[in-house]
C-alpha cells in the first residue's frame, strides 16, 4: 500500500513545487512596476500631477528610502501569517498604494513611499522562501528574471497603455494594482512552510561554523554580502530613475527614451536568469563576484560617451551587466547563509541597510545633475561605486558562511545528536 501511494505523493510534491515557482515568479514581477513606470514618465508629471521639477529627485529616491525603513517588516509578517500570506498582504497594500497615488489628488509622495514599503517587505521574504523549499539556482534566476521583467513591462508598456486609455496617465498607473492583487492571491495560496529537513538546511556550506549564537551585525561575511546588494541596488535604481532623461538630453524623443528604459531591463533578462545558477560553482562565482563590477563602470562610462546612435547596444550592454549583481546578490543570501531562519534575517539586513545606501543613487545623481549642468559627473561617481561593487563582492565571496545560530540549533536536534 506505502509503494503505491509513494507515487502519487512524489507527484504532489512536485506539483506543490512548481505552484510555488510560479508564485515566486508572479510575486517578482509585480515588485518593480511601481518604480520604472513613473521613472518612463517622470516628464509627465509636473503637468499631469502638478510635480515641481526639483522635487524628481526626491520622487525618484523616495521608493528606495522606502526599502530601506521597512525591511523588518517582512519577517514581522511571516511571523504571524506564514512567510505565503506575508507576502500576500504585502501585495495587497501594494496594490492599493498604486491606485491610489494615480487616483487620489496629492497622494503621489506618500503613494510611492508606501508602495516603496511594501515591496521590501515582500522582497526580504523571497530568498526565505527559497530556502525554505530547498530551491536550486534556478528558482533564484527566476525570482531576479521576474524583478527584471516586472520593470521592462512597467517602462515599456505604460505609454501604450495610456494611449488605450484615452490619454489618461492616472488609469496606466493605476492598473498595475490588478497584477498585484493577483499575485498576492496566488503566493497566498500556493506557499506553505517549506519541507525542513533536519541537519540540511545548511548543507555542505555550513561545515566549521561556530558553535555559538552570533549577531549578524557582528559576522563580516553579513556586512560584505549587505554592501554587495546595497551598492548594486544603488546603481540600478540611479540608472533605472534618470536614464530616460539622461536619453532626451542625447536627442531622442520621449517615447524613444522610454523604449530604450524597457530595453535596459529586457536586457537584463538573461542574466537575472542565469547568474544564480552559475553562482552554484564556486570557481565562477570566486571570479564573478568581483569581475560584475569591473564591467557595470565600463558599461557606464560607454553609455556616457556614445552618441545618440549606438545607445540601442550599449545600453543593452549595460542593461545585462547591471541585472547581474541583483541577481548574485539574491543568490548570496541563499548561498551564504547556513539556513532558511538566516536567509531571512540576512535577506532583511541586505536589502535593508541595502537599499538605505541605495537612495542616495538616484538623489545623488540628479542633484550631481542639477549642480553640473551636465551627465559626466553623475556617470562617473556611479562608475566609482562600481568599483566599490567589486570589492564588497571578493569579500562577500571569501568569508566565512552567515549564521543566525541555526547551525547550533541543528546540534540540539535528536537526529543530530544521534539515535
Amino acid at each position: 500500500m506505502s509503494t503505491r501511494r509513494q507515487p502519487v505523493r512524489k507527484r504532489a510534491v512536485a506539483w506543490s513545487a512548481a505552484a510555488v515557482m510560479a508564485a515566486l515568479l508572479l510575486v517578482s514581477i509585480n515588485l518593480r512596476p511601481a518604480i520604472t513606470t513613473m521613472a518612463a514618465v517622470m516628464g509627465k508629471l509636473a503637468h499631469g500631477y502638478g510635480v515641481d521639477s526639483h522635487l524628481l529627485p526626491v520622487l525618484g529616491a523616495l521608493p528606495v528610502l522606502a526599502f530601506g525603513i521597512s525591511a523588518p517588516l517582512g519577517p514581522w509578517l511571516a511571523k504571524w501569517l506564514g512567510t505565503g500570506w506575508a507576502v500576500g498582504v504585502a501585495l495587497l497594500v501594494l496594490a492599493a498604494a498604486l491606485a491610489a497615488r494615480a487616483l487620489v489628488p496629492g497622494f503621489i509622495f506618500p503613494g510611492t513611499f508606501l508602495a516603496g514599503a511594501a515591496i521590501m517587505a515582500a522582497s526580504v521574504l523571497l530568498p526565505q522562501i527559497v530556502k525554505e523549499y530547498h530551491g536550486t539556482g534556478w528558482w533564484t534566476g527566476l525570482c531576479t528574471m521576474g524583478f527584471g521583467l516586472g520593470a521592462a513591462l512597467g517602462a515599456g508598456l505604460v505609454q501604450p497603455l495610456q494611449a488605450a486609455l484615452g490619454g489618461s496617465l492616472a488609469g496606466a498607473l493605476a492598473i498595475w494594482a490588478v497584477p498585484a492583487v493577483v499575485g498576492a492571491l496566488m503566493v497566498g495560496s500556493a506557499v506553505r512552510q517549506g519541507p525542513t529537513r533536519s541537519g540540511s538546511a545548511g548543507g555542505p556550506e555550513t561545515g566549521g561554523l561556530a558553535a555559538a549564537r552570533i549577531p549578524l551585525r557582528k559576522q563580516r561575511t553579513a556586512w560584505a554580502v549587505a554592501a554587495f546588494f546595497g551598492l548594486q541596488a544603488l546603481l540600478y535604481f540611479a540608472v533605472t530613475s534618470w536614464l530616460a532623461v539622461f536619453l532626451e538630453s542625447k536627442g531622442l524623443g520621449p517615447g524613444e527614451a522610454a523604449s530604450l528604459l524597457a530595453w535596459f531591463s529586457f536586457a537584463g533578462l538573461p542574466a537575472g536568469l542565469l547568474v544564480p545558477v552559475l553562482a552554484g560553482k564556486p570557481a565562477v562565482l570566486r571570479l564573478m563576484a568581483p569581475g560584475l563590477g569591473i564591467l557595470i563602470a565600463a558599461a557606464l562610462l560607454g553609455v556616457l560617451a556614445a552618441p545618440a546612435g549606438l545607445q540601442f547596444p550599449l545600453v543593452g550592454v549595460l542593461g545585462f551587466v547591471q541585472s547581474a549583481p541583483f541577481g548574485l546578490g539574491m543568490a548570496l543570501i541563499v548561498i551564504r547563509s547556513s539556513g532558511p531562519r538566516t536567509a531571512g534575517r540576512l535577506s532583511a539586513m541586505s536589502q535593508g541597510l541595502g537599499f538605505a545606501v541605495a537612495s542616495l543613487g538616484p538623489l545623488a545623481a540628479g542633484l550631481l545633475h542639477e549642480w553640473s549642468r551636465a551627465w559626466a559627473p553623475s556617470f562617473v561617481m556611479l562608475a566609482v561605486v562600481a568599483l566599490l561593487v567589486a570589492a564588497a563582492g571578493f569579500l562577500a565571496v571569501n568569508g566565512p558562511v552567515v549564521d543566525a545560530g541555526e547551525a547550533v540549533d541543528r546540534e540540539k536536534e535528536p537526529s543530530a545528536v544521534g539515535s
